[in-house]
């Protein structure tokens, strides 16, 4: 009989389900209030995006390297949650993009302090027999949130006869409400050792590493350079016609699929390869920029929507549950910021080239070179398969 998930995935999924509700309500109207209401180009949007989510991703090397020396998660949770509710009324007092850009760095610098030390806490309180499914769930609800917050974002522009500033005071609400339930819900295994702190970046830290490790976290990279910022999707959305109060449909299509996808895929993946998986996830967000290239209407345009929430179901979840195994247990939280300041430089990277392509060669161009990155890593995928499958057969 399989073990069940721990109370505290459960904990952990309503608070990641709370915090995103908030988030996306903002994501799903951001883009467009920085475009048409306050002016700014594709590469300036492009570049706030890169610096906030790459912002995000580096400071986990930190977050997890300290959460390993504290051998305690729950106090960092804190402060990055409580960060980012912070930083959710600066969006509405916004009149400049230096303002949002601040409002999206305090945002993500929240994000990025509580995400290793989660991702370790998951690591840690998760049957080994179980722990895609784990990952899986947890990641599941956060997605729901995402999906539920646009939802709520398209009632609320409706009631608010599409004033997007008070629709983005509504978004501090959930924030406040996804602290309170860290603080009362979440639990930590008793008996962490703090160890001595170290810079995660030694080399003679590095080697404690697996060629294993090293490979995932490369085609990490890889994926992460064929994912740009999803502001791309809401602006191609608007672009074809879908009216201001219709936008946070974006994020709702997306989320909705992802999230019914994370929880199946994260299961399958305790029971067959996750390289795989892993390709197939690669296939779709293929298709889903050929589709996005290749759209000229609304319809067309939410079906590749709907195919890169399918992609990121099935890969989100798995990378994280690859770091997890490929890891020793003492440097979860270390594995995974390492992991997340690479794919954190790529985002950067990504974000600001797809912002130029835009505005130099039109929005098809940007999810061409999408689809064009994304099979450099599906063949890296491939070849990684086939050696583990080839080594495997060696074996027996």
């Amino acid at each position: 009989m399989q073990p069940r998930i721990p109370a505290t995935i459960w904990a952990l999924g309503l608070v990641s389900l709370c915090m995103d509700m908030s988030s996306e309500i903002i994501h799903a109207l951001l883009p467009v209030f920085l475009v048409s209401t306050l002016g700014v180009s594709a590469l300036t949007l492009g570049v706030i995006e890169g610096l906030a989510q790459a912002t995000a991703l580096i400071l986990r090397v930190f977050s997890g390297a300290i959460s390993d020396y504290w051998g305690r998660r729950k106090g960092l949770l804190l402060l990055g949650y409580g960060l980012a509710a912070l930083s959710k009324p600066l969006f509405p007092l916004a009149h400049s993009a230096e303002t949002v850009l601040a409002a999206r760095l305090m945002d993500r610098v929240g994000k990025g302090i509580r995400g290793a030390p989660r991702d370790a806490l998951v690591a840690e309180i998760s049957p080994p027999e179980i722990r895609g499914a784990c990952f899986g769930l947890r990641q599941s609800m956060d997605t729901c949130g995402a999906f539920a917050g646009p939802l709520l974002g398209i009632a609320l522009m409706f009631w608010l006869a599409d004033d997007i500033q008070q629709v983005l005071w509504w978004a501090c609400l959930p924030a406040l409400l996804a602290v309170l339930l860290l603080a009362a819900g979440v639990r930590e295994p008793d008996g962490g050792e703090r160890k001595p702190f170290r810079s995660p970046l030694r080399l003679a830290l590095l080697r404690r590493f697996s060629g294993r490790y090293w490979w995932v976290v490369a085609i990490g990279a890889l994926f992460t350079l064929a994912r740009f910022s999803e502001a791309f999707l809401v602006l191609l959305a608007q672009r074809h016609g879908l009216p201001l109060s219709w936008l946070p449909l974006v994020m709702v299509v997306m989320s909705l699929v992802y999230a019914l996808t994370a929880y199946p895929v994260g299961v399958l993946a305790d029971r067959c390869s996750k390289s795989a998986l892993l390709a197939v996830g690669l296939l779709i967000l293929i298709l889903a920029d050929a589709t996005l290239a290749l759209s000229g209407s609304v319809a067309v345009t939410l079906a590749g929507i709907a195919l890169w929430g399918l992609h990121l179901g099935f890969t989100q979840g798995l990378l994280a549950t690859l770091v997890a195994e490929e890891t020793p247990a003492d440097m979860k939280g270390t594995a995974f910021g390492l992991f997340n300041l690479v794919s954190g430089l790529c985002l950067l990277l990504a974000s600001v080239l797809a912002g130029w392509m835009w505005d130099r060669h039109g929005s098809a161009s940007t999810f061409v070179a999408g689809g064009a990155l994304a099979a450099l890593a599906l063949a890296a995928t491939l070849w990684w398969h086939c050696r583990e499958r080839r080594l495997a057969s060696l074996a027996t």
